[in-house]
This record gives structure tokens, C-alpha cells and sequence, in this order.
């Protein structure tokens, strides 16, 4: 091709020079050229006669000629031992004009330089120092390391012809065959190994960089694929099917069909995970709106459901085991009808309450029984006994009852907290908490009649549990679910200790017989149908204001104040003694004095501390017994 401009030689071109160094003069001709293998070398592009301006350009090289045979060298050339390449004439040029290759050329004294590239004077002279190691890329490779390929991003030479494919080329260098002349330092390799003489002279090709290498052999185009080789960023892609250097980290690369594999996979688990979510959300909604009634519907924060249980000692625990054996009672008769409460004594249906409670029933009256489930029965009176305003009543055809437990009011003490049970007001079921605020409260109530004998003598556990009219006849129980006293009065703002306490509310003094006594008292009026109450055997003087119980100077109806042979007597109290002390307890009344002796069982003994004539002495006396009403 020679359109355009041809490309101009460059200063590595291929020069040979003879000993003198000047270009063109060949060295002496080696004996040995009918050894060689053809090699060649590109001729010196000869000067155009034409005005166009002294470009030039490469002859194609002609086989080396058999030995004899004349190969039009120049002069000298046999002397030097150079084999001289005929001149082709290039396309305009003059005929005859030829760039010879030389052989291996003599080394200068003492250097080891050869001589060849030596400057001399008149000559141009290389860019670079001779390299006496042959460092690549001027030379050979070096003793120590072998020469890094140099890598080149595809170029495009001038006139739009294509280079050759770098990436497929071999890395190594194409060394000359054995036998061959090697270039003298300082000038490039050839840029091909040229044919032997006998081969056809192959086409002309596109004119190539002189340091382009030369298109490897077929069997050299492909080679064994090497995943190791060196990674070149510039290299051809590598064609589908193929296989190419590998990168990075060393990894392997996933093939299409692989990759399309591992994308189905995704999709098809984000579809599932969209699905799961998509559905759990929705059924969120469906639920809250089916719930709530809608989206604009308000819907207040609330505490969602909690075990019923609770600790047996709280007061929700003591009051759901004392429920269900708690009771209300409705009483009517003698055109009076009162409410009250009691609770099961046993299975047989016998019932504690207040002897209040009971009296508008009187002989003929009705009494209802009402228990916390809501059933009701009739119920009859056993017995009752106004001293200690206790009474017990018993149903009928009632199965399933349960009793009770009881505890003792002698373990009792200040502080400890209790639970009251009733129906004030007719609100049967009623629960209310406090503690016991005081022991042995010696009160008295009643007294309707006049004569003292409707008055009950109550030695009694003050609390501060809500008790009001209709608490009558109810359980306080201690922290175990126990009853430690029946409930009976309450102390008003206007009248004293009350029964009823009329309509007037709990103003936190509620009182209520200890249950020791109440005991006792329950099973005498179960087995007798009438309880015992213990006497000391004398008539005490009500109307006394001095510290103590007196005993009167005279009894009733005029008689001796003093029961002759009762237990007052044996222990030898006499009229106008004042009894100061029951069991080293003081004794500030005669009310307090009949309250502490009730408290015991008829036949306990008591030690009685009395004074008489401003001396003091100590009794010790057995409580007698008297019928109760």
C-alpha cells in the first residue's frame, strides 16, 4: 500500500554498520555462510531521486544466495566474514541500493563492548550507553531476573491499518535459531524471522512498527489456555466459550447459566418472604378491624386479662376463701325485721350470729338464710344467750356447706391485720380490711329493758375495719382466713357503744367478741340450747365512781351482798370490799370487773387482789356457774 504519505524511518530502524561505523559498510564476510539458516536483515531504505522530499521506504528482504554463488556484496564484504543480502528495489526507487546485515561483530579492546557499537567519529551515535549486560529491553535478559512482557494498549498506526493483537502474541522473546548471527547491542532484533531461500517470498504486508514483534506460527496462535498468565488490562476480550486470565482475588467466575440459577433463586425467595410479610400484615389489619370496628373508631389502652389467683395471705385471698361460707340473714317477727351476718359452724348447718340479730324473730318469727351464691333457706333458732349477744341458728336440706376455720384470740396482738366480712346495709358480701387497734375493750351494750338483763358484758378486740349496722354477727378474720371474733358493735359518734349503732356509720372503732369465747359459748347453746355464764357469788355496786369494783352493803330484795357458800365466800370477801385486781390485771369498774370475769370458763380459778380498810390482802377463788337467758 502506498497511499498517502509513506511512513517515514525511524532512528531504531534496522541499520547494519561496519567496522567503521558507518552505515551501509559491511564487515568482513564470514567463512562459515554456507552454515547459516537464511536469516535476514531489512535493507537500507534507499534515497528517492523524485521531489518527494527524501521520504522513503523498507525493501522487502531476497534470499541469501548458496555459497559461491555471487550475491552482489559490497567490497569487503568477504573479508569481514559478512553475508551480504541482495538489494530489493523498493517501489520508485533506485535499483541496486541494499541494507546489509552483518555477523557477529569484533569486541574493542579491554571492554567487551563490541565494536559495532562503539561511536565513531561522523557516526550518530545511540540515545543509550551500551548495555555490557545485554539488559532487557536493549538485550538479552538479564543473569539475575527474566524481562517483565511489556504491556500496550491496542494502537492504531498511521494510514487506519490495524496492529497486531498484542494479547495473543507470546510473551516470551522469539530468539534467533541456533547458528544464526546475533544483532549487536544497540540495534533491535529483527522484527521476524525471515525465510530460508528455498520458501516462496511471501506477500507484501502493511507496513509495521520496526518493534512490533512478528505474527507467531499457527501453532503458536493457540495456545494452551493458562488461567495464571499475567492479568493485561489491555488485552482482546476473551471470545464466549473461551477462557480467560484470572483476576481479583483468584475466585472462579460464576458461568451465565450459573448466574442466571443463583438470580431465579432470589427471586423466587423474595416472592416468599413478600408473601409471608404481605400476609401477617394483612391479617394484623383484618384483626384490629374487626376488633375495633374500624379505622376511625377510639379505642382506649387497657390491661389485658391476669391470673385470678392471688397470695393467700392478701385480703382478695382471704376474702375468696371466707366467701362462700359467710352469710346474710334476714329476721322478721314481732312487727320488728332486721338484716344481719353470720357464718357455717359445720357441715350439720349451724350457724354463729348476734343474739340482736335474732331477737325480732322472738319465738314465732321467720329467719332467712341467704348464702353467697345466691341460695336461700330457712333457718330456726337453737338457742341464745343475751350476756355474750350470741346466738346460733341452724338450716335445713342443705348440702355442701363449708364451715369456717377457727382461730384463737388469745394469739392476737396490736397491729395485726384483719379482715371483716358482712352485710351493711343489706350489701350482703361486703369485704373490709384494718388492723386490731386494741385487746380486751371491756364494753357494754344493750340494756333496752331496764333491767340490765338484755345488757351483754363484752371483754372485746377493737378494730379498725369498717364495721356498720348489718356487720352484726360477721367473721373478722386474722391473715390465715381465720375467725379470731364475731363483730358486734361499734362505737357512735353521739351514744356510746351501740348494737346497731342506729343508722350512724363506722367512725373506725368496731368491736368484736373473741372468738375463745364465742367458742365456748356456741357449743353450750348446740348441745344445751343454753349457755353458762361464771360468777364470783357477790352483788357489785353500780353506782361506785372509785377506782375498782365494790362490793355492795346489801343484796337484793335486802339480803346479803355476799352469796352465802358461794365462791365469793369461801375466799372470804365480806360487803364494802373494793376488788382492784383479776389476775395482776387492774380493775378500774364493776362492769370491767364482770366483763374480765366472763372472759373465763365457769370453774377456772382467779387470784383477786382486794382492798379493805386501806390494806390490801390476795383471794384466790373457783368461779362458780349460773344459767344464762
Amino acid at each position: 500500500m502506498n497511499e498517502g504519505k509513506p511512513a517515514k524511518a525511524k532512528w531504531w530502524s534496522p541499520r547494519p554498520q561496519g567496522l567503521s561505523g558507518e552505515p551501509g559498510s559491511a564487515g568482513p564476510a564470514r567463512e562459515d555462510s554456507a552454515a547459516t539458516d537464511g536469516d535476514f536483515e531489512l535493507a537500507r531504505p534507499a534515497v528517492r531521486l523524485d521531489e518527494d522530499g527524501g521520504d522513503y521506504e523498507l525493501r522487502r528482504p531476497e534470499p541469501v544466495p548458496a555459497d559461491g554463488e555471487p550475491a552482489g556484496a559490497p567490497a569487503g564484504a568477504a573479508e569481514h566474514g559478512v553475508r551480504a543480502t541482495p538489494a530489493v528495489p523498493p517501489r520508485g526507487g533506485p535499483a541496486g541500493s541494499a541494507v546489509e546485515s552483518t555477523g557477529p561483530a569484533p569486541f574493542a579492546a579491554d571492554t567487551g563492548i563490541p565494536t559495532s557499537a562503539v561511536p565513531v567519529d561522523g557516526a550518530p551515535k545511540p540515545l543509550h550507553d551500551p548495555d555490557p549486560y545485554s539488559t532487557p529491553p536493549y538485550g538479552e535478559p538479564g543473569p539475575w531476573a527474566p524481562a517483565p512482557p511489556v504491556q500496550h494498549p491496542a494502537a492504531t498506526p498511521a494510514h487506519g491499518v490495524a496492529a497486531a493483537d498484542r494479547s495473543a502474541m507470546p510473551a516470551t522473546p522469539v530468539r534467533p535459531p541456533q547458528g544464526a548471527p546475533a544483532a549487536p547491542p544497540g540495534i533491535p532484533a529483527p522484527a521476524m524471522p525471515l525465510q530460508p531461500p528455498s520458501a516462496p517470498t511471501p506477500a507484501p504486508a502493511a507496513a509495521v512498527h520496526a518493534d512490533t514483534p512478528p505474527p507467531p506460527s499457527a501453532a503458536a496462535q493457540t495456545p494452551a489456555p493458562d488461567p495464571w498468565q499475567r492479568y493485561d488490562p489491555w488485552a482482546a476480550p476473551v471470545p464466549p466459550g473461551g477462557q480467560g486470565p484470572l483476576q481479583q482475588n483468584g475466585a472462579g467466575v460464576l458461568s451465565t447459566e450459573q448466574r442466571r440459577r443463583r438470580g431465579r433463586k432470589a427471586l423466587a425467595g423474595g416472592a416468599v418472604l413478600l408473601a409471608l410479610v404481605s400476609g401477617g400484615v394483612g391479617g394484623a389489619m383484618g384483626t384490629y378491624l374487626e376488633r375495633n370496628g374500624g379505622v376511625g373508631t377510639v379505642e382506649l389502652p387497657q390491661a389485658g386479662e391476669e391470673p385470678t389467683g392471688r397470695a393467700a395471705d392478701s385480703v382478695a385471698g382471704i376474702a375468696g376463701r371466707a366467701l362462700p361460707s359467710v352469710v346474710t340473714l334476714h329476721v322478721s317477727g314481732s312487727g320488728e325485721q332486721g338484716t344481719g351476718t353470720g357464718f357455717v359452724l359445720d357441715t350439720q348447718g349451724h350457724i354463729l350470729t348476734n343474739n340482736h340479730v335474732v331477737r325480732p324473730a322472738g319465738s314465732a318469727g321467720e329467719i332467712t338464710v341467704t348464702f353467697d351464691g345466691g341460695e336461700s333457706a330457712e333457718a330456726e333458732l337453737v338457742g341464745r344467750d343475751s350476756g355474750y349477744d350470741l346466738a346460733v341458728v341452724k338450716v335445713k336440706g342443705v348440702r355442701g356447706l363449708t364451715p369456717l376455720a377457727l382461730g384463737n384470740s388469745d394469739n392476737v396482738q396490736v397491729g395485726d391485720p384483719v379482715v371483716a366480712i358482712g352485710a351493711p346495709f343489706d350489701l350482703a358480701g361486703t369485704v373490709t380490711s384494718g388492723i386490731i387497734s386494741a385487746k380486751q375493750r371491756p364494753i357494754t351494750a344493750g340494756g333496752e329493758k331496764g333491767d340490765g338483763s338484755d345488757v351483754s358484758y363484752v371483754d372485746a378486740l377493737q378494730t379498725d375495719a369498717p364495721i356498720n349496722p348489718g356487720n352484726s354477727g360477721g367473721p373478722l378474720l386474722d391473715a390465715r382466713a381465720r375467725v379470731i371474733g364475731i363483730n358486734s358493735a361499734i362505737r357512735s359518734a353521739g351514744s356510746g357503744s351501740e348494737l346497731e349503732g342506729g343508722q350512724s356509720g363506722s367512725i373506725g372503732l368496731g368491736f368484736a367478741i373473741p372468738i375463745n369465747q364465742g367458742k365456748r359459748v356456741a357449743e353450750e347453746l348446740i348441745n344445751t340450747g343454753k349457755a353458762t355464764h361464771p360468777v364470783i357469788g357477790i352483788t357489785l355496786d353500780m353506782d361506785y365512781t372509785g377506782d375498782g369494783a365494790r362490793v355492795a352493803a346489801e343484796g337484793s330484795e335486802g339480803g346479803s351482798p355476799v352469796t352465802v357458800g358461794g365462791p365469793g365466800a369461801k375466799a372470804g370477801i365480806k360487803a364494802g370490799d373494793v376488788i382492784t385486781e383479776i389476775d395482776g390485771q387492774r380493775v378500774h369498774s364493776g362492769e370491767e370487773l364482770i366483763v374480765k370475769t366472763r372472759a373465763h370458763r365457769p370453774g377456772d380459778r382467779l387470784e383477786l387482789t382486794v382492798e379493805r380498810g386501806g390494806k390490801e390482802r390476795t383471794m384466790s377463788l373457783v368461779l362458780g356457774s349460773s344459767g344464762g337467758s
